[in-house]
């Protein structure tokens, strides 16, 4: 799978600041028949989105022109619920290139990282300032730096550090999903399997190459 680059963004959000968002909200049951990741953008938040007709429902961020952008930031525990990949799919198809919350379910943490989404965790009093800024100024800026792990509004915000594991960090650094990072790593894993065999081979041939 392509997983685009992350380093840096700098981007306008999307506000959403609503706890408790399930992948069911996220992406619903009706849609998760499709086996390929294309076309799932336009699902994003159906039910929020339109109405029974497939009229825009006004008054939902989505469908508000004022709030666009690459970084989605949401309230507490995003993600919970069910374990569907679809819901990161969704949320990427969209254009989405990370999300921000004080709390992700780990299931949808772990997708989201498995699909070159970046879930950033904040503190709580972080994120309140950090939606209340957006929604009164939708034009402000935040900027993602993933190589130092420090999130800012733009220009002159307060730096805010998150955590993120050190292997997924280098795969979204580099572009790389687990089976590319295994293929990168092909001539390290093939000297260490032959250093291993010469060893047995002399092991076998009554030879100590530790000079034991």
């Amino acid at each position: 799978m392509q997983i685009e680059k992350f380093d840096i963004i700098e981007s306008t959000c999307v506000p959403l600041p609503l706890e408790n968002v399930d992948t069911d909200q996220i992406i619903p049951a009706r849609f998760l028949s499709a086996t390929s990741r294309e076309g799932f953008g336009g699902n994003l938040f159906c039910d929020w989105r339109y109405d029974n007709a497939g009229n825009k429902r006004e008054g939902f961020v989505l469908n508000d022109p004022q709030y666009r952008g690459s970084v989605l930031v949401a309230g507490r525990n995003f993600g919970c619920g069910s374990s569907r990949e679809h819901a990161v799919w969704a949320i990427t198809g969209h254009g989405f290139r990370a999300v921000v919350s004080s709390f992700f379910a780990d299931i949808f943490k772990n997708n989201a990282l498995n699909n070159g989404l970046l879930p950033v965790v904040v503190p709580e009093e972080y994120l309140a300032h950090l939606l209340a800024t957006i929604e009164s100024k939708p034009d402000s800026i935040v900027r993602i730096d993933l190589g130092k792990q420090l999130i800012s509004l733009l220009p002159d915000g307060e730096q805010v550090s998150f955590e993120i594991n050190a292997y997924k960090k280098e795969c979204l650094l580099k572009g790389l999903d687990d089976i590319d990072y295994l293929t990168a790593m092909k001539n390290v894993i093939s000297a260490y399997e032959l250093r291993n065999t010469l060893k047995n081979e002399n092991r076998n041939n009554g030879h100590h190459p530790e000079g034991r």
